[in-house]
């Protein structure tokens, strides 16, 4: 099994390829043409052999790196094509609200699994969008990876910002064996929402490590009116954990602001990765590509 990384997850792919017994491991050659245009370049053969595509699309850019990254593989005699796109852009448009619009997650779907065997990607904005791929596709989740950064650190209470993530702080409780509460979200507009604690708060706040648990950080409008409220209630201090961190024009700089840490995974680069992915990923391509 080779494992090439896009320019948009070179870091994952090599530790993607470490946590598949150090498969080979390669970085294609991309470079723009003066009209802008994308050139691609794998290195050597791969006949008979599978290989593994790792790209976000977070942008058009990293979308169109990585079609053309399917083709040069399949050009280079690739047995099969497992195609791994940790932050999946274009995700949360994943129904039809007006007359006319995009369903921008089929959509993406139907091109991305064109050139690919099996399609794994994480956490996505709704698991239902497996349902758009005609080929196998499967969802690696972010949570065991950030379990596993705070069993090192100290945690008394896990939180949901909104009762929408419920589950996946359900399981991350589970995992960390720790309380954990959902908070009442009332949305005002796309940049600001009202948070109040629930009726029923497992353990009293005051003087405990709370960490706030997310899939995606975009504005961090929800995460800082989340860290004020509990910080309100006297916590001892206030985290922030996300799959997927966006942090979007100065939202990094803003949460920073009001909580202590900030951590992430490694599905997208950012000053906040701090867990890996890595690991949960290569289960997956194992169990897809026994050989």
């Amino acid at each position: 099994m080779h494992v090439i990384g896009g320019t948009a997850s070179t870091a994952l792919a090599e530790r993607i390829s470490r946590e598949l017994g150090n498969a080979p491991f390669g970085i294609p050659f991309t470079k723009r043409f003066p009209d802008g245009e994308m050139y691609v370049r794998i290195g050597g053969r791969l006949e008979g052999d599978d290989a593994v595509i790792v790209q976000s699309t977070r942008t058009d850019q990293d979308l169109v790196e990585l079609l053309l990254l399917e083709d040069a593989v399949r050009e280079a005699g690739a047995r099969r094509t497992l195609v791994v796109v940790p932050y999946f852009g274009y995700a949360r448009q994943d129904r039809r609200f007006f007359t006319g619009e995009a369903v921008s997650a089929r959509a993406l779907c139907r091109h991305v699994e064109l050139d690919a065997d099996v399609v794994v990607t994480v956490d996505l904005h709704s698991s239902a969008t497996l349902g758009q791929f005609s080929k196998p596709a499967f969802e690696a989740s972010g949570i065991p990876a950030i379990a596993r950064l705070l069993r090192e650190r100290p945690v008394d209470l896990l939180v949901s910002p909104d009762k929408g993530g419920i589950d996946r702080v359900r399981r991350m409780a589970q995992l960390l064996d720790k309380p954990w509460l959902a908070l009442e979200k009332k949305r005002i507009d796309s940049e600001h929402v009202e948070l109040s604690l629930p009726d029923s708060v497992p353990i009293p706040l005051e003087g405990k490590h709370t960490v706030i648990v997310d899939d995606v950080i975009s504005t961090g409008g929800t995460i800082v009116e989340a860290a004020k409220l509990l910080k309100r209630h006297r916590v001892g201090a206030v985290s922030a954990a996300c799959t997927h961190g966006l942090f979007l024009r100065d939202a990094f700089e803003r949460i920073k602001a009001v909580v202590d840490e900030v951590y992430s995974t490694d599905t997208l680069g950012n000053a906040a990765e701090k867990a890996s992915v890595a690991p949960d990923i290569a289960q997956i391509l194992r169990r897809e590509s026994p050989s």
